[in-house]
């Protein structure tokens, strides 16, 4: 980057305006530190983000898949996957610490950030103690591009060994579109009825579309 006028170049810009002024390919030009022979790392960089199709795919890239980008060496993809779990890992701690819906923003970034690139389909829960606070987020079935066989004897078995007080369901759309379909309604009322049996409350259930987050509870359908 040293061909780029100083205040160009994404550190200083970084340092002299904030990390909200730069670019996508300069963010991620900061992370890969260096280029190729013949490709700068802002060109590297754009075509890691060309390549996943911008940054949310990039953020749940796997470690195998960023090896089919012709530039990025063992180094650079060990960083780039740190800095992936660094961010899942905080927000799952940000969660735990307090009760999940005084921060609801954060429940939806952290389902978006965890499901909302899969090309599969996944049925995910969030348990909750007491205080509905987050004690894990278990990945429990996982399906088809159109649908997921979940059986809420699993889902009852899983809350009562870990002693949960409440549940957020989530799944995702593979199509993108977060909309809930009548299936979705009956499956949560379906589980909210199997867990009420062992005093477990279902408080929300999440769909996960590529750029939008759909909550049963906001839409008064629990």
């Amino acid at each position: 980057m040293k061909e780029l006028p100083p205040d160009a170049r994404p550190r200083e810009k970084l340092l002299a305006r904030g990390p909200a002024a730069l670019a996508d390919a300069e963010l991620v030009a900061l992370l890969l530190r260096t280029g190729v022979r013949g490709t700068s790392v802002l060109q590297l960089s754009q075509r890691v983000l060309d390549h996943f199709s911008g940054l949310p795919g990039l953020l749940h890239a796997t470690p195998d898949e960023l090896k089919q980008v012709k530039g990025l060496g063992p180094a650079k993809r060990a960083e780039v996957c740190a800095v992936l779990e660094l961010a899942r890992r905080s927000l799952t701690h940000q969660l735990a610490e307090r009760p999940v819906f005084e921060s609801p923003g954060r429940v939806k970034d952290h389902l978006r950030l965890h499901l909302a690139h899969l090309p599969h389909e996944v049925f995910a829960v969030l348990f909750l103690d007491a205080q509905n606070r987050l004690m894990c987020l278990e990945e429990m079935f996982r399906g088809t591009l159109t649908q997921t066989s979940v059986y809420p004897r699993e889902v009852v078995r899983r809350a009562l060994e870990l002693h949960a007080a409440a549940v957020v369901l989530a799944h995702n759309h593979p199509s993108g579109v977060a909309e809930p379909s009548r299936a979705d309604e009956y499956l949560t009322t379906t589980l909210k009825a199997a867990l009420a049996m062992v005093d477990v409350r279902v408080l929300d259930h999440l769909v996960v579309g590529r750029d939008d987050v759909v909550s049963f509870a906001e839409r008064g359908l629990l």
